[in-house]
């Protein structure tokens, strides 16, 4: 896990809490960064400063709000035509449950917030970089996920008839894990992993402290069991796990039926408009 100049990794929420962690560990061993986040400016001072820390100059940015499957699509199409290769891609950008006060959102698309931010848009832009990844084998896709999971009501995926923000938000992150399964067996014989995880419980970051919620974990807690699954030799060639922390572990029932994941993995290539030669089902 130490000299990784010959890797590019992409990190999505890279200017805070986790993801920021990660970056500044990764660069320090070598790798190509590619930064994603939500705003130019700030992108540009966590790369000044992460430079300055590591000497890495192999550091790109990458700008798109989540709450639009446009710019995210946009970003993807960016990254096809400007990078060579992708070894890793760390699916870490997200929203919690919000404030006590948080009422129900939609995104741009007129999609439920969590479900839109923390699920479709990883699921768009994983899906995008596919053939970079492939191309790049061996390669690692890594989904920062939860414990907290919560199964989907297809009836009501977007909650307009009984929302609750907790629910929304482990509905979402439930999501993210069927889809690593779902990846994960695609994906069997190219060379392309995917994992999901739980790094650690309510880690001290912005999304834990606005719910009002007593840190009880550092970031460091949950960014070492992500590196180690984006990194780690122990788990070369893992695939379709997920795992609490290091520890494989049970997520919920949901996950593991088929009957459930199909119809999500058919919803999600309608609700982000997945082009025909996107789309390998």
């Amino acid at each position: 896990m130490n000299d990784l100049a010959n890797k590019t990794v992409m990190i999505t929420g890279s200017t805070s809490g986790m993801g920021k962690y990660i970056a500044v560990d990764l660069a320090r061993r070598g790798a190509t960064l590619l930064l994603h986040g939500r705003e130019d400016a700030r992108l540009a001072k966590v790369v000044a400063d992460k430079q300055a820390k590591t000497g890495n100059e192999r550091l790109r940015t990458y700008t798109a709000d989540f709450v639009s499957l446009r710019e995210v699509d946009e970003m993807a199409s960016h990254i096809l035509r400007q990078e060579p290769r992708l070894d890793v891609l760390i699916n870490n950008a997200g929203i919690g449950a919000g404030t006590p006060l948080s009422k129900r959102e939609v995104s741009e698309d007129g999609y439920e917030s969590r479900f839109a931010v923390n699920y479709l848009a990883p699921f768009l832009l994983t899906r995008r970089l596919l053939p970079l990844l492939k191309k790049s084998a061996p390669a690692r896709v890594v989904n920062v996920a939860s414990a907290g999971q919560q199964p989907i009501d297809f009836p009501d995926v977007m909650l307009e008839r009984h929302f609750g923000k907790m629910r929304a938000y482990m509905q979402s992150k439930l999501a993210v894990i069927m889809m690593t399964f779902d990846m994960a067996e695609e994906l069997e014989g190219t060379g392309v992993t995917a994992n999901a995880l739980h790094p650690a419980t309510y880690m001290n970051t912005k999304m834990v402290r606005e719910a009002l919620i007593p840190p009880l974990n550092s970031v460091r807690a949950g960014a070492e069991p992500t590196i180690r699954l984006a990194v780690g030799s122990e788990v070369e060639g893992v695939t379709g796990e997920y795992f609490d922390g290091t520890r494989r572990a049970r997520a919920n029932p949901q996950a593991y039926d088929q009957e459930a994941r199909r119809p999500l993995r058919v919803l999600s290539e309608q609700l982000i408009k997945l082009k025909d030669d996107d789309n390998p089902h």
